[in-house]
């Protein structure tokens, strides 16, 4: 009797046996194919760039720590435009953003981008909202979770200035670090998705200041939206105001079009661009890419072919700022000089001003605050713009500058031409030598026989009167 029962015993786990494998069978013919993803991004053809990417990067930081921290730190400009660049966020991945309503698919397409399906490590998706964290896929010598309080904690990654949107935001922030070779080149941030049902204060963060920050700071913007989530609420008109002059970095995702037949699909992709019509006010519409971003073959009778062009299309964009992530950064440094260089010469010109009305009888307080609340009356702004070629849409606020002379006493602030000294020079001519010549430099080094035109222009960066080093003969 035992003989027969090990017997039957033996054919059931044979049973269960082939069974699974008819079940591995079936899920891996209905998988899709991803190799085409390693081959559009090229992951296995970037061993030889790597010292000449992080040799420019060191090039880079040098530059801005000599040339333009200095100006920065002496006119205090992070207090006008609270963004501080730090080493992480120099040496740091371009930034590959996720956007979007909830249950579109942004989670399923990091998971398929990166192939996490059934890893421990997979993003979790489904039908109902499940993504409530901002999440930061990046690259770590082992596979581990990282909580949003040790990431702002660590100086060497750029997620430090996270802190200032409290404790509750950081409970809500998690890193995953895991070996791959795409994310050797780029870091992805799945978002929570948007409920326009419900208010932003139900979310105990400021949820709109956050976007803000890594909007800021995204490469490239993936919005994301399904057949079924194409209203637009006051989350997601609120969400398109951010991107505001961010438009060559968004991308629009019509994802699940296999759930749709043709003639149904065109009739969404219609009507997708007439909601995001009123939001987006540029002569040339963002690129919106058509396709079913998951790890599971296109539903039967659908547009395949279409949908496999377009999913190659949006691997090509990625790789491409992948491929410009260096003269991006540059870019970036660069008008980032610019915008402090503006500010210098601005407060330089209040602080003139001030001298010049000031008597010996004048009360300080009374005529700074003249000059702050009109300064068009002295001509602050337009003599900027009269001396210095700066462009009038590169100039900040002038409501701004009442704010920030609020907190900084003009007392507190010398004039440029005593901002030299005889052996470092003037922090003037420091930061227009980057702007103007170590920069497009830097720029060609990268790219031999491809000079940047008009970088190094005075033209193009608003060069004009120099103070004199009072320290050397002319």
């Amino acid at each position: 009797m035992k003989g027969i029962v090990s017997i039957c015993c033996f054919i059931s786990l044979l049973v269960l046996a082939s069974a699974e494998e008819e079940v591995e069978d079936v899920l891996s013919n209905i998988l899709r194919d991803r190799s085409h993803i390693d081959e559009t991004l090229r992951l296995a053809s970037e061993e030889n760039a790597a010292e000449n990417y992080h040799a420019a990067l060191q090039k880079l930081r040098k530059i801005y720590h000599s040339a333009i921290k200095p100006m920065e730190q002496a006119y205090k400009y992070n207090e006008l435009r609270a963004h501080e660049i730090s080493d992480g966020e120099i040496t740091s991945k371009p930034m590959v953003l996720f956007l979007g309503p909830w249950s579109v698919g942004k989670s399923s397409m990091i998971n398929y981008l990166l192939g996490l399906k059934d890893s421990p490590y997979q993003l979790y998706t489904g039908a109902e909202p499940t993504t409530s964290e901002f999440t930061v896929i990046m690259h770590g010598e082992k596979t581990r979770s990282i909580e949003g309080i040790v990431m702002a904690a660590d100086s060497s990654r750029s997620f430090s200035p996270l802190e200032k949107f409290g404790q509750s935001f950081l409970e809500k922030l998690i890193g995953i670090e895991m070996p791959h070779k795409l994310l050797e080149r780029v870091t992805f941030v799945d978002t929570p998705g948007i409920i326009e049902n419900r208010k932003q204060q139900e979310r105990g963060y400021p949820f709109n200041d956050v976007c803000q920050w890594f909007i800021d700071r995204a490469d490239l913007i993936f919005v994301t939206f399904d057949p079924t989530k194409l209203d637009v609420g006051l989350e997601l008109e609120m969400l398109f105001r951010q991107l505001k002059g961010r438009e060559s970095q968004i991308r629009i995702i019509l994802n699940k079009a296999d759930n749709l037949a043709t003639q149904d699909l065109m009739r969404v992709y219609g009507a997708l661009f007439w909601s995001l019509a009123p939001l987006i006010n540029v002569t040339e519409p963002p690129r919106v890419y058509v396709s079913s971003f998951w790890p599971y073959d296109y539903a039967p009778d659908t547009s395949r072919e279409l949908f496999k062009r377009e999913e190659i299309s949006l691997l090509e964009d990625l790789n491409q700022v992948i491929e410009n992530r260096m003269e991006n950064k540059i870019a970036f440094i660069r008008q980032h000089a610019i915008r402090v260089r503006i500010h210098a010469l601005l407060v330089d010109r209040y602080v003139q001003t001030f001298k010049d009305k000031m008597s010996y009888f004048s009360d300080p307080d009374l005529v700074f605050k003249e000059i702050v609340d009109d300064p068009d009356k002295f001509f602050i702004f337009k003599s900027i713009l009269a001396k210095t070629n700066v462009s009038k849409f590169d100039l900040p606020n002038r409501e701004a500058y009442q704010d920030f002379f609020g907190v900084n006493p003009i007392n507190s602030f010398k004039s440029l031409s005593a901002q030299c000294s005889y052996s470092g020079g003037c922090l003037l001519d420091k930061i227009e030598k980057a702007i103007t010549s170590e920069l497009p430099g830097l720029l060609s080094s990268i790219n031999p026989g491809k000079a940047p035109p008009g970088l190094s222009s005075c033209e193009a960066t608003g060069c004009g009167d120099k103070p004199k080093n009072r320290y050397r003969k002319n």
